[in-house]
């Protein structure tokens, strides 16, 4: 009996002596330990916020505050080197793809809110905009009872068409929805007379009626089809661990004043492609959230 308690005891005294990092993370840290890489998913056409530019760089505003999180990551697992690899991800498969691991952030213009909380979760804000709508000038549409019998894009997974499909219900409004694939498909719509609007977040019809041939063709309506919502990085449902490492990351960028040469970057200055400028100075709600931090619950 003694020589069977010396050798628990021995065994005991060894079993710390186990790899260290595997002990000390898991779920996404532990993956991205044994790895060495990281999974960023990116838009193909977000601009500001991610986009991949002719030459194939992948950038943005998002991916900016993405690669703090990258640096993070590397720091807190003694890794030399981390690894990126970039997954493109639409609407309509982001949310799959984090779920199933293929992608460890989402870097993008991802709206929080409770039900998609369900899924997956998110970092702090690092934007706010609302549900609006753009439509051509020529069309002379002014209120959102001017598209009542029209047809109107919007692109499938995006809350911008459950709040679309809601109005039309409960006003009805008899609009004619329209799901498309990509955003660029449901603006083309509009562009061509194919559809009346296009139901996006207001942020991004601005950037992409900016890049338009003829920016002035267009216009983006003044009433909003939400309240103010936040934007967030995207990570796997339940892993706090990770989604803590993430917002310490964010935390440091927003509070030590870098979050201004960041913005700056993007939304008051020319950027690649075409030198697109959206001249938005930073509204005093996005301060105050970059100010103090917190969690989005609403």
């Amino acid at each position: 009996m003694q020589y069977l308690t010396k050798i628990v005891c021995a065994l005991a005294c060894i079993a710390p002596a186990a790899p260290v990092m595997a002990e000390e993370t898991n779920g996404t840290l532990k993956k991205i330990a044994e790895t060495g890489v990281i999974a960023l998913g990116f838009r193909e056409a977000e601009p500001p916020f991610s986009y991949r530019t002719p030459e194939g760089d992948v950038i943005g505003f998002s991916m900016d505050l993405c690669y703090h999180v990258v640096e993070a990551v590397r720091q807190h697992l003694k890794l030399d080197k981390l690894a990126t690899d970039y997954v493109a991800a639409t609407s309509a498969t982001r949310f799959v793809l984090v779920k199933s691991g293929k992608i460890d952030v989402e870097c993008a213009a991802t709206t929080n809110n409770a039900e998609r909380r369900k899924m997956v979760g998110f970092s702090y804000p690092h934007f706010t905009t609302a549900t609006q709508y753009m439509t051509r000038r020529q069309d002379g549409i002014l209120s959102l009872e001017g598209l009542a019998g029209r047809s109107v894009a919007a692109a499938s997974g995006t809350v911008n068409i459950d709040q679309l499909n809601a109005i039309n219900r409960a006003n009805q409004l008899n609009i004619g929805v329209i799901p498309t694939k990509t955003n660029s498909e449901a603006f083309d719509l509009v562009s061509d007379g194919r559809a009346s609007a296009f139901v996006w977040d207001g942020i991004l019809l601005a950037a992409m009626i900016a890049q338009a041939p003829d920016p002035s063709m267009f216009a983006l309506s003044q009433e909003a089809l939400s309240p103010i919502e936040p934007y967030g990085l995207l990570v796997r449902h339940g892993d706090e661990e990770f989604r803590t490492l993430v917002n310490s990351a964010l935390k440091e960028v927003f509070t030590n004043g870098e979050i201004e040469t960041i913005y700056n970057k993007w939304f008051m200055s020319p950027i690649p492609p075409n030198g697109m400028n959206l001249n938005l100075p930073m509204s005093p709600a996005l301060k105050a959230a970059f100010a103090n931090p917190t969690d989005y619950v609403e």
